[in-house]
């Protein structure tokens, strides 16, 4: 497989660049042999084709933003791959805090296809669009003031291979799974750092949210093993995780749907009893010679017609069709392009978030100012696209809840949140597969609050032998994306987190 074949090349260049060339070879004899003279060519052939394969500018304005951006911007690509053939690009934001001292995150956004742009611009990055004064043109660009970057450097990574501006030389590459886009991130980071080796000694934590939750836990297992095989100077300082509304277990994060959408006064008391009974607690593998448990399924999908999963206070943007079904672990989008909302009148008849998102990020993104100022390289993509669907992508991980039973074994932090409006990936489910690892409770349900008022509510866990330590976390009234919705909160809740303070 692919994947095998790409793993094995890295594990073995990389045990070889991580030993003194001496360990090999007999550098005090006055002849090598010839075996050993082609070992060390393959060596610096290696190392030299693998690790040069960078590509940065430091980016300082934009399009849409008035004058220089106040926060250093470099973007680029690293070259990854068995032959360096996929080229995954990233913006990097340095701290605007401390960035010598300050945590390093890498933010890998949900899908599995979606550009971190969204990440970058609608959630945690220190830009966001002036929706409110956008006029159908090109949109303007305003700081966030909520911006994870106060407190952090991050690098926003268009992963996996085909996603946001990230590109390959051959269509044989842009076939990926789950354990293929670990391994090129692994690898990416593993690069990165090489290449700004000023941030080797900074904490790090990898993070992301929605289908990424599947991804994490997969890189973070990758590193620690990694750290396990190399000398002390050489390791990466890693320090936990981040996951925000993560897919954790495809199956049950879909079943604890139903649950979610009863407490939620969705469906009424008489068909959650109902369903529960005759479904037996099944909702997502259903058998079909089940017929009443097939009939109340049919009255749940008719008591959530038209919600927006993502934030089920919201309005519904999918113009086309009722059908929930169609929704993916994405955030939530709807499948009509942005070419579809543009043909609408010059604005939806009601508010709509991800008319925002589709809209103005396809406008700014495809805009060629745009890709000159971000040093996208000429002819490497075609339309930008926030989700892209068409990905030769295969889902292999189902659950990633094994790699978070190994990494409970290790002194490790982690912080899971959820938005608790969300019933795409809904908090219920979160909180269950958290409370299976079997870890000792060391604080109890509790709210936890921003300016004096409830933000959400939060718990923490431990292993005490080992000194793992989870933190869970709701954020009210936020949904898929939780900073998206609450940015003020979400950006307390980080900063008192990565300081190791209670929320």
């Amino acid at each position: 497989m692919a994947t095998e074949r790409k793993a094995d090349h890295y594990n073995s260049l990389l045990s070889l660049k991580n030993l003194p060339i001496r360990s090999h070879f007999n550098t005090n004899s006055p002849l090598l042999s010839a075996r050993n003279v082609l070992q060390l060519l393959l060596v610096l052939v290696l190392c030299t084709g693998t690790f040069a394969a960078f590509s940065k500018s430091i980016v300082k304005t934009l399009p849409g933003y008035a004058g220089d951006l106040p926060f250093k911007l470099e973007t680029g690509y690293v070259s990854v791959g068995e032959w360096n053939d996929v080229h995954l690009f990233y913006y990097f934001i340095e701290s605007e805090g401390n960035p010598r001292e300050d945590p390093l995150i890498l933010w890998l956004t949900g899908g599995p296809g979606c550009s971190s742009f969204s990440g970058l611009i609608f959630e945690i990055g220190p830009l966001h669009f002036e929706k409110k004064y956008f006029d159908g043109q090109f949109p303007n660009l305003a700081l966030n003031p909520f911006s994870w970057t106060k407190v952090a450097s991050i690098i926003f990574l268009d992963a996996p291979i085909g996603s946001g501006f990230s590109y390959a030389d051959n269509a044989e590459s842009y076939v990926v799974d789950d354990l293929l886009y670990a391994t090129d991130t692994y690898n990416f980071l593993l690069k990165w750092l090489m290449d700004h080796p000023t941030f080797l000694s900074n904490e790090l934590y990898i993070s992301g949210d929605s289908y990424s939750g599947l991804i994490v836990p997969i890189i973070v297992q990758k590193i620690y093993d990694g750290n396990s095989k190399v000398g002390v100077q050489r390791q990466l300082k890693l320090q936990g995780y981040i996951l925000g509304n993560p897919v954790t277990s495809q199956h049950d994060d879909k079943n604890a749907r139903i649950e979610y959408a009863h407490r939620h006064a969705l469906l009424s008391d008489k068909l959650y009893e109902s369903i529960k009974h005759n479904c037996h607690g099944e909702y997502v593998t259903i058998d079909p010679d089940n017929a009443p448990c097939i009939k109340d399924l049919t009255m749940v999908t008719e008591c959530l017609a038209n919600l927006f999963y993502a934030q089920i206070l919201e309005p519904n943007c999918n113009y086309g069709s009722n059908n929930s079904s169609k929704l993916k672990w994405d955030r939530g989008f709807i499948d009509e392009e942005p070419t579809d909302f543009l043909l609408l009148p010059a604005f939806p008849q009601f508010w709509c978030r991800y008319y925002n998102y589709y809209v103005l990020s396809d406008i700014w993104a495809n805009d060629e100012r745009v890709r000159q100022a971000l040093r996208v390289r000429k002819g490497t993509k075609g339309k930008w696209k926030m989700c892209n669907e068409s990905m030769a992508y295969t889902e292999v991980v189902f659950s990633s809840l094994d790699y978070h039973r190994n990494l409970s074994h290790t002194p490790l932090r982690a912080l899971v949140y959820s938005g608790d409006h969300d019933m795409l990936v809904p908090y219920l489910g979160t909180h269950k597969w958290i409370e299976s690892l079997g870890l000792t409770v060391s604080e109890e349900w509790r709210p936890w609050f921003v300016d004096g008022q409830n933000a959400g509510y939060t718990m923490r866990y431990v292993m005490e032998t080992i000194g793992y330590r989870l933190r869970f976390a709701t954020v009210k009234g936020a949904g898929h994306t939780a900073p998206d919705y609450k940015p003020k909160e979400a950006l307390a809740m980080i900063e008192r987190w990565l300081a190791f303070y209670d929320l």
